[in-house]
């Protein structure tokens, strides 16, 4: 049994910050992508941003230059940490990872509300 649990929402005014963070546990074999979703009311689940076992990052273009994405391989941990937030940024946050086995998992996700 595998577990993804989000921690780090929270309501914070525009052009505050916040940080997600995203641990896994249980049976895990070699962890290959984490990723954080976001899905907004109404709208489609959206990737924010991504990272590969070696570091290599990857991120929407609605974010960059104000998000960073980190794990911690050793820990199984993912970091999301965001700056400059916008109200538009409001959203639930999602962790994803999948294995080098192929399995994907999902946690629960962390409400993260920006508005004035």
């Amino acid at each position: 049994q595998v577990r993804l649990v989000e921690s780090g929402g929270d309501l914070v005014q525009p052009g505050g910050s916040l940080r997600l963070s995203c641990a896994a546990s249980g049976s895990i074999s070699s962890i290959n992508v984490m990723r954080w979703y976001r899905q907004a009311p109404g709208k489609q689940r959206e990737l924010v941003a991504s990272i590969t076992s070696g570091g290599y990052t990857h991120y929407a273009d609605s974010v960059k230059g104000r998000v960073t994405i980190s794990r911690d391989n050793a820990k199984n941990t993912a970091t999301l940490q965001m700056n400059s937030l916008k109200p538009e940024d409001t959203a639930v946050y999602y962790c994803n990872l999948d294995t080098l086995r192929g399995s994907a998992y999902w946690g629960q996700g962390t409400q993260v509300t920006v508005t004035a």
